[in-house]
């Protein structure tokens, strides 16, 4: 992609995905799934928590969950707009075979945010989303079998930097029990380029005990972007 086309984005989105997008772009197997209590971090509006506490755990971590819930939703609300506006002066450089267009794109963010909605305004929904934020969590070491973060890290690389890469996914690794997995998907930024720290951040990671390793994705759509980093504890 050349520097003048891709997508603009100022301060973090709070983005809407749904549980057939978790599935995909991590690739998520059965078994990883029914293993336990899964953590979705920088989860924003996604219904991935509420879809998988149909019958399992899961738990969403993100910042903004610490302000009223109406803003929450309305906020979310206004990035669809926004990204949908931006996405359709880009149609020419996304993969749109998955989504179909912008318009059926804007779809699904949109049914994702209303199952959102609708779970954390539940009764046993509220205590499944906490507020919190890389490179600290307030979760003991070891709760989770399965650690995901979806279209945070190394997607804004450019606005946090290589001490918050290495330090967010230690922090990852610390939740994530042994013979768990932490997933990390894209592992692009958004000009589409891979993240120049990785190098360091993979000895970083198998000097703390993981084991890293980039495997197939399962959702086209940014350009370039096939596989997602795995780390197995």
């Amino acid at each position: 992609m050349s520097a003048q086309k891709h997508y603009e984005q100022i301060g973090v989105a709070m983005t809407c995905r749904s549980y057939e997008e978790y599935v995909r772009m991590f690739d998520l197997q059965e078994e990883e799934l029914s293993a336990g209590p899964i953590l979705d971090i920088a989860a924003g509006g996604s219904s991935f928590t509420a879809e998988v506490a149909a019958w399992g755990e899961a738990y969403a971590a993100d910042p903004r969950y610490g302000n009223k819930l109406d803003d929450w939703v309305r906020e979310a609300a206004e990035e669809i707009e926004v990204s949908t506006s931006k996405l359709e002066q880009l149609t020419d450089v996304y993969d749109w075979s998955y989504y179909g267009d912008p318009v059926r794109h804007r779809e699904r963010r949109l049914r994702s945010l209303a199952e959102f909605e609708a779970h954390i305004r539940s009764r046993d929904g509220r205590s499944r989303y906490v507020e919190g934020s890389l490179p600290q969590l307030p979760f003991e070491a070891g709760r989770f079998s399965l650690v995901l973060c979806s279209h945070f890290l190394f997607l804004y690389s450019e606005q946090f930097d290589e001490r918050f890469h290495i330090e967010s996914v230690l922090e990852m690794m610390r939740l994530c029990r042994p013979g768990g997995f932490v997933k990390i998907y894209p592992i692009v930024s958004f000009r589409t380029e891979p993240y120049p720290g990785m190098e360091k951040l993979l000895k970083t990671i198998i000097q703390a005990g993981g084991k890293p390793e980039f495997m197939l994705s399962r959702l086209p759509f940014i350009p370039g972007s096939l596989h997602y980093l795995r780390i197995a504890i």
